[in-house]
């Protein structure tokens, strides 16, 4: 009988100690940074294109921006090229050297326009939870200029080993009160691309110098360096133009 009621003991006490014992919480997952592409600008890309093996392959490479004029340079071109790029936002330097190869595949490229640098100075604060991470007060800058001229460097030399003519894309307009990034930096990283192009003989699209006139509607936002539909056709034009000039030359 007093084993039994020891027994008894012994078990409302375990039932009291299970039921006071507190829910453990469940680890929070740490994610890696997203790093902000307008959904309107990635909607606007597709999975496939069909290919026609009569026409010339025109790859593009770049940012958000390039993201946003990429369809309309493809319907631009239609029957006359075939428009590619890759549904990643490009990023920055260092992203191409990881990515490039895998992005340039096994076809025989004619023409490839690209840019990279919007992302390269952008400041960046990882535990700041808000579109980017941008933050140019506590951020650190994505890649130095020093290390983004050596990468681009690199990247074009990758790039002419395809045997494509290149067309380099001046990174577009930093805005004033941009979150992330410095008005000026872009000039800089431009001059610095600039040299890059002349030591290998890559023309340059001044996708800048046309951003840098555009009337504040066509940003989608004061203090912002993506654009609406009708910004992103304007660039669209221009990037038209210099690739169908390379076109006509190759023919």
């Amino acid at each position: 009988m007093k084993r039994l009621l020891l027994t008894f003991t012994f078990l409302i006490a375990s039932q009291f100690c299970l039921q006071a014992e507190p829910a453990k919480e469940s680890p929070t997952k740490k994610t890696e940074p997203e790093f902000f592409t307008p959904e309107a600008d990635k909607k606007k890309l597709v999975d496939k294109v069909e290919i026609d093996p009569n026409l010339p392959k025109v790859l593009i490479l770049g940012d958000s921006i390039s993201m946003g004029y990429t369809n309309m340079v493809r319907d631009e071109l239609k029957g006359k090229a075939n428009v590619i790029r890759p549904k990643d936002n490009c990023g920055d330097t260092l992203i191409g050297l990881k990515k490039l190869d895998g992005w340039l595949g096994d076809r025989d490229w004619d023409v490839i326009h690209f840019n990279w640098g919007l992302w390269d100075l952008c400041y960046r604060n990882p535990a700041l939870e808000k579109a980017g991470n941008r933050d140019k007060v506590n951020g650190k800058i994505s890649v130095p200029i020093h290390d983004y001229e050596k990468n681009l460097d690199q990247l074009v030399t990758q790039l002419k080993a395809t045997g494509a003519t290149l067309i380099w894309a001046s990174t577009t307009l930093v805005p004033e009160g941009e979150s992330g990034r410095v008005v000026g930096d872009d000039k800089k990283f431009n001059e610095a691309a600039a040299r890059v192009m002349q030591k290998h003989g890559v023309a340059i699209n001044d996708l800048h110098a046309l951003s840098a006139s555009f009337e504040p509607k066509l940003f989608v936002k004061p203090r912002d360096v993506h654009y609406t539909p009708a910004g992103s056709e304007k660039l669209a034009q221009q990037v038209v133009a210099k690739i169908s000039e390379v076109l006509a030359a190759k023919k």
